[in-house]
């Protein structure tokens, strides 16, 4: 990965997918689901190890409390995004063999693929979706559980609509949290850099993060009012969890007896990790 440079800004919202334009993250083919086309169609079981090289996931608010005690938590550089931060390089440092870490949250938008919404970009009309490009789709054959039973959805398909759903409207409160934050122009850049005891290098840019001094010389106002929505608490989350980078510091020196040597510079995902790298951020 050395030399490589991306950005959160570049991500699309994790909700929304429309023709020509960039898929959410992880979803290769998504497809809006029909009891005609798909009426075949079935899906076997599997883990989180299409998401092995990811180093970041959007989450929605809800899921910061949970999130912040496991990963960094950012915001991305283009629309505020919150984004769990899950490794320094393009790897998932939270996936073992094939399973997620059992000492970690696991992120709503990791649980429900490979169901999704789908819909135009500023519209409120989505529709349920599956990844047809998952290696857990069946397209013809009788491995896996249906998605369809004599014409209607079956359990399976059921209970991702409802997990949609849910997700869906956790979503649209994160998009008004990150306008808030916005509004009261609270999100600053940062780019951080560490190494780490083999002495290779991390560079990691694209993201921002509260500008405590701004925070706490909110005016009275909207601080009465972000208390009432829960914003208070949901950047308290945030500013405490920056302390796990150091986690992630932790997870890749873990593995530098299997990784070479090698100058890494990424951007996208968030990754500074060391507590060095915290302090700089928190500054």
């Amino acid at each position: 990965m050395a030399s490589q440079s991306s950005s959160l800004a570049q991500e699309r919202s994790p909700a929304q997918s429309e023709p020509g334009a960039g898929l959410p993250v992880h979803y290769g083919d998504p497809r809006p689901l029909s009891s005609q086309t798909h009426a075949k169609w079935r899906l076997k079981q599997g883990g989180p190890d299409f998401a092995a090289q990811a180093p970041f996931v959007p989450i929605v608010a809800g899921e910061l409390a949970a999130a912040a005690r496991h990963y960094p938590i950012v915001f991305a550089a283009g629309d505020g995004q919150p984004i769990a931060m899950l490794g320094l390089e393009r790897r998932n440092l939270f996936v073992e063999e094939g399973r997620w870490a059992a000492d970690a949250y696991m992120p709503a938008y990791i649980r429900r693929y490979p169901f999704g919404f789908i819909g135009p970009v500023d519209s409120d009309r989505f529709v349920l979706a599956i990844d047809a490009g998952s290696d857990r789709v069946v397209q013809d054959g009788e491995e896996g559980t249906p998605l369809f039973e004599d014409g209607e959805p079956s359990d399976l398909t059921r209970r991702a609509l409802a997990f949609c759903e849910a997700f869906q409207g956790e979503a649209a409160a994160t998009r008004a949290f990150a306008e808030a934050l916005a509004a009261q122009d609270l999100l600053i850049d940062r780019r951080a850099d560490a190494t780490l005891p083999d002495g290779r290098k991390f560079g990691l840019e694209g993201f921002k993060i509260v500008d405590r001094e701004k925070f706490a010389d909110l005016p009275d106002e909207i601080v009465l009012d972000w208390h009432r929505r829960g914003y208070l608490a949901w950047v308290n989350f945030h500013l405490a969890s920056l302390d796990r980078f150091e986690v992630l510091l932790q997870r890749q020196s873990a593995l530098i007896a299997v990784t070479p040597k090698s100058q890494e510079n990424v951007s996208p995902p968030a990754r500074r990790e060391s507590s060095a790298v915290e302090k700089k951020a928190a500054s």
